[in-house]
């Protein structure tokens, strides 16, 4: 753990402190500026709810925040296995941090499992909290353990906190009536209660959480309950934890305003819901279960009183049909998925594409291909979202950079999406999803208008001055096409996925006219109106790091450390990966490396190489979990130096 820096008259005077508290009887209270901790067991033991409760906790308090919910890939492995193991890991500061930790400082393992599988993570001198009740020889042998870890020496180490959390949790549960399987289930709340004495974490939330999520089974809530308190009791009463720790507010983290913690999936449902009320438009998601944008699903399906229809279609295709349907009848039409769900709706973009009707195409990356890592993430899909359709068939592209961002990102593809009549990809990732971090809740004055004006009468006139409607007349600004809702009367027209032809909308099977539709199309997208790219630039560089997407937050870590260190180097992040900004030709000449990390095998690389003839140098991971900073900042130190 890292703490503030102590001149060596403080240190004297808190070790005197220190030993007048410990003859009072009194713990000491050491002040920390950042800490990492990660909940780790069974998928059935509520690891995640247990690290979601601490981070409402911490956000409440006013730390900056960030977290790594890690999931097991399989639906049921068995318990105490490897396989099985789930995690949530916590980095709080006080003060602007940018990732979830590299190595946690503390440790809680709920199993055998949970420990064999997270201790290679944990730097030496890293606090360990074991369950020892679980440690039993078949539950060790399980997973490969031929004597215990807790008994060999080969946690030395380490600070180990050996506690019988499912004995103590059935000890404190023995006034209520239940069975001992049901009182051991509350063995994560007696964790959440002693980790929450440990960081001097808020508990009033957390009691209210309790009664109001067993509302129904108020014995249940009064037993959760006391088993956190219980937890929280043992850390103030036990002489294993001699010290507590404080880690302060990031008072100067944020900007003025009022600030909610928000995962990467529900700031996007926000997002777009957001985006529906600023054009004045109805919400509607055709969409098909698939992790891990599902959450997305289950958000906007709550929302009907802003007007937000949610439809769970049998398939992906049927879902993109519908959301597709619904953008030709004048709504904002949404379809969310993941990249194998992305390769069935690929045809039904292609249409989207001919249409030019506004759709929103939400995939929230995972690892692949076929089903791959369900629960993992990447960004591999990139090429996908760019090229993946028959025909020259192109979208705008948009990434969010982390979890808060979700929402400004879901505003601006719905803005290019209903400016341009056309789909736009917004490509998020397992990472963003399911991380949460501090986010500033918006005013509405802030929020941008999106309203748009619909086809309201006939739009040309024919040589013998009669008047008619042209579906496919443009906009000369913008290029876009007039959006009929059907059945406005006098605005009857086909459409379909032949190629129309211009102007009329008619099948046209045209050479001439064919080329033509295709270069407007393109030129459509080239001329969409994006921000130029920003660098961050304080010494005049010779080496820019590019990125894009959930990488933001490891590469800029990396890039202060690395300044911190005296290096110099440049940072820019696109938001926009087709089109490109109109200035990242002249960003890329002005340096002699650019480094471009991603969690794939070089997709936006091979896009810049091609684009601008850059030999960009890719450094890339494929390994289902996001980057660690200190492994970017040494690959950028290397660049750097070569």
């Amino acid at each position: 753990m890292t703490s503030q820096v102590s001149s060596p008259a403080e240190q004297a005077d808190e070790a005197v402190a220190g030993e007048q508290r410990k003859a009072a009887g009194v713990k000491d209270v050491r002040r920390l500026d950042r800490v990492i901790i990660r909940f780790a067991g069974d998928s059935g033991d509520g690891m995640q709810l247990t690290g979601d409760r601490f981070t409402s906790e911490t956000a409440s308090f006013g730390n900056d925040l960030s977290t790594l919910p890690n999931f097991p890939a399989e639906i049921r492995a068995p318990a105490g296995t490897l396989p099985g193991v789930s995690s949530f890991q916590l980095h709080f500061a006080d003060h602007d941090i940018l990732t979830p930790g590299d190595a946690p400082n503390v440790l809680v393992a709920m199993n055998p499992a949970a420990l064999k599988a997270n201790i290679g993570d944990l730097p030496r001198g890293a606090e360990v909290i074991v369950n020892t009740d679980e440690f039993t020889k078949r539950a060790m042998q399980k997973v490969g353990y031929d004597t215990s870890p807790l008994e060999d020496g080969s946690l030395d180490g380490y600070q180990v906190h050996p506690v019988p959390l499912t004995t103590l949790t059935v000890e404190a549960l023995k006034e209520f009536d239940l069975t001992r399987k049901e009182a051991e289930r509350s063995k994560n709340m007696f964790a959440l209660g002693l980790l929450s004495w440990m960081y001097h974490r808020p508990t009033e939330g957390t009691e209210r959480f309790l009664r109001s999520k067993f509302a129904k089974k108020p014995g249940i809530a009064a037993a959760n309950i006391a088993a956190f308190r219980a937890g929280w009791n043992f850390g103030e009463t036990t002489e294993d934890f001699a010290v507590s720790y404080e880690v302060a507010p990031a008072a100067t983290a944020f900007p003025p305003g009022i600030y909610r913690n928000i995962s990467g999936n529900l700031a996007l449902s926000y997002g777009l819901i957001a985006a529906s009320r600023q054009a004045d438009l109805p919400l509607y998601l055709g969409s098909y279960p698939i992790t891990p944008a599902s959450d997305i699903l289950h958000e906007l399906s709550k929302h009907k009183n802003f007007g937000v229809r949610t439809f769970q279609a049998e398939d992906e295709i049927a879902g993109i049909g519908a959301a597709l349907g619904a953008a030709f009848g004048g709504s904002l039409a949404v379809t969310t998925t993941s990249g194998p769900g992305v390769a069935l709706k690929s045809e039904t973009i292609g249409l989207a594409v001919s249409l030019e009707l506004p759709l929103l195409i939400v995939d929230i990356q995972r690892g692949g291909p076929s089903t791959g890592l369900p629960t993992k993430t990447e960004q591999a899909d990139l090429l996908q979202a760019m090229y993946g359709r028959n025909g020259e068939a192109p979208v705008p592209v948009v990434a969010p950079r982390t979890p808060a961002d979700c929402f400004d990102a879901a505003l601006e593809a719905a803005r290019i999406a209903l400016t341009y009549r056309t789909p736009v990809f917004l490509l998020s990732d397992g990472y963003l999803a399911n991380g949460s971090e501090p986010w500033r809740i918006p005013d509405l004055e802030e929020l941008p208008d999106l309203r748009v004006q619909f086809a309201q009468g006939p739009n040309h006139t024919l040589d013998d001055g009669s008047e008619v409607f042209w579906p496919y007349k443009r906009d000369p600004q913008t290029l876009a096409r007039p959006w009929a809702i059907p059945g406005t009367p006098g605005l009857e027209h086909r459409i379909g996925g032949i190629e129309k032809e211009d102007g009329t909308g008619n099948i046209s099977y045209a050479p001439a006219n064919h080329d033509f539709m295709v270069r407007t199309r393109q030129a459509k997208i080239d001329g969409i109106e994006v921000p130029d790219l920003d660098v961050d630039d304080p010494h005049e560089a010779r080496t820019l790091v590019l990125g894009w997407g959930s990488t933001y937050g490891p590469i800029t870590a990396a890039v202060r450390r690395l300044r911190r260190a005296g290096e110099s180097i440049a940072q820019a992040h696109l938001r926009h990966l087709n089109p490109f900004p109109k200035n990242l030709g002249a960003v890329l000449e002005r340096y002699d490396k650019v480094v471009i990390p991603e969690m794939n095998l070089g997709q936006l690389a091979t896009l810049i190489r091609a684009k601008y003839l850059v030999d960009a140098h890719s450094y890339n991971q494929v390994n289902g979990m996001p980057f660690k900073a200190e492994q970017l900042a040494a690959a950028l130190k290397e660049a750097i130096d070569g």
